[in-house]
């Protein structure tokens, strides 16, 4: 079955090639970018200057190929492509929990991100995690 995803924004970010990505999630603190929306769809933007995290949805547009058994980055093993967070997947899709700095009209500053400028975006969720008790959470109008 062919899946169709039209790209929403761009992210913008000083990683300019893929050596520079942090390997680990927590390791891109500090690290700031913008996202670009298209015009399109700023109107979508409403109320989500009241969360202090975002997750962002990206193509790895870079990504060529897969292989089904990794061995993750640090590790000496053999693992499932499942049990890992490689970015080389059958549909390269990223996930990014970010620290949301701002929004002003169709762009939102970003830190803390683990993404390759131009990296194409294809949607953008509120991060909101009812388990999660850390102050620094905000989570909007929820």
């Amino acid at each position: 079955m062919k899946i169709e995803y039209n790209s929403i924004g761009i992210v913008h970010t000083p990683l300019k090639n893929l050596n520079d990505i942090p390997k680990q999630p927590g390791r891109g603190k500090g690290i700031e970018g913008i996202v670009e929306l298209l015009p399109d769809y700023q109107a979508g933007l409403r109320d989500l200057d009241g969360f202090s995290h975002i997750i962002l949805l990206c193509h790895f547009h870079q990504v060529t190929e897969f292989k089904l058994d990794v061995v993750p980055n640090g590790r000496t093993e053999i693992r499932g492509l499942f049990a890992t967070r490689t970015p080389r997947r059958p549909n390269p899709i990223g996930l990014s929990v970010v620290r949301l700095l701002g929004v002003e009209d169709n762009r939102l500053k970003i830190s803390d991100l683990d993404i390759l400028d131009g990296t194409p975006l294809l949607d953008i969720k509120p991060y909101f995690d009812p388990l999660e008790e850390e102050d620094e959470i905000r989570t909007g109008w929820f």
